[in-house]
């Protein structure tokens, strides 16, 4: 995305930031650093999150801590950081549904911009659509053609209630015309359980949250939803290639902090998330599980998560989702 490209090019910056910074900044962390991960472990978002923690704690000698806090689609995990001590120690590594949220839903506990210091942007994933291997669809358009003759019967499960899994497949009920019916998960963990025994017939999830059941045979990959194809499933297509042309919708993953957090200490962390993924180790571990890394600045990520919410208004507003 050309955001991407731009966003990265700050790099350098935000690095160049930490020098000459009150001590306040310069001494973080101070003791253990908790990461608090709105989902279970093994997704996309607790990959990230581990991925950044483990480089943190390289850079900056300190201990990172990833608290896994699954529930309410990411509320539980954004309020609790919300509330804690405005000094750096208590992070949130959240993802789509921080943006989401805001549109599917009429009222919040915190506000996404008040309550909050942006301080990067960690990346941008892709979607997977899965379907059992029982269920006989091996592409979107044959997928189409069995919802149309079986409306309201088929199933797609998510992570989240009003996440961007979740929006992905009321994206093409939207484009297409069919009927198929969502089930929330806490978690691609209990989601993915429920799609290889057959629970449910597809899946929507992050692709690295999937793309071991598909190597493993286990479930069948149908299409990936954003604008390319995802490198470790070479063969899979995007589901604009398969028959719902201008389809798209992407993800992303995002590091904040309770508002409050000394501005010094906000570009701090940021700039040490930059460079943490600016690590070819780090870069490399995130490829696989369909990442695109990026290092923002805090202005940068406040804008991007405008724009974000925007986008997924409108589709809430079309497809007349509301969650509360």
């Amino acid at each position: 995305m050309s955001i991407a490209c731009g966003i990265r090019c700050t790099l350098v910056a935000c690095v160049a930031c930490t020098l000459g910074m009150p001590a306040l900044a310069q001494n973080w962390p101070q003791r253990p650093v908790r990461l608090v991960v709105p989902y279970t472990p093994g997704g996309g978002a607790d990959i990230v999150a581990r991925v950044l923690g483990q480089k943190l704690a390289d850079q900056t000698g300190g201990s990172f801590v990833i608290e896994n806090r699954p529930g309410a689609g990411g509320i539980n995990a954004a309020e609790l950081v919300a509330h804690a001590t405005p000094d750096g120690h208590t992070l949130l590594a959240s993802a789509t549904e921080f943006g989401t949220n805001a549109a599917v839903r009429s009222r919040l506990p915190f506000d996404p911009f008040k309550d909050f210091a942006h301080v990067s942007l960690l990346g941008y994933v892709q979607f997977l659509l899965a379907g059992n291997l029982a269920v006989p669809v091996k592409n979107v358009k044959e997928l189409i053609a069995l919802a149309k003759a079986r409306p309201g019967e088929l199933t797609y499960g998510s992570t989240t209630l009003g996440g961007g899994p979740h929006l992905a497949g009321e994206l093409i009920q939207s484009m297409t015309g069919i009927r198929w019916v969502h089930v929330p998960f806490k978690g691609s963990g209990p989601a993915s359980v429920a799609l290889i025994s057959g629970e449910i017939s597809f899946m929507f999830s992050s692709t690295g949250s999937l793309v071991g059941h598909v190597q493993a045979g286990k479930v069948r990959a149908i299409a990936v939803t954003g604008p390319r194809r995802f490198p470790e499933l070479p063969e899979v297509p995007t589901v604009a290639e398969s028959g719902i042309p201008g389809y798209s919708a992407t993800g992303w993953y995002g590091l904040f902090a309770p508002a409050g957090t000394p501005p010094e200490l906000v570009r701090r962390i940021s700039a040490q998330a930059a460079r943490a993924y600016s690590n070819p180790e780090a870069r490399a571990r995130l490829a696989q599980i369909g990442t695109d890394p990026v290092g923002s600045t805090p202005e940068e990520f406040v804008s991007f998560l405008r724009a974000e919410i925007a986008k997924w208004s409108k589709v809430v507003k079309e497809a007349n989702i509301r969650v509360d």
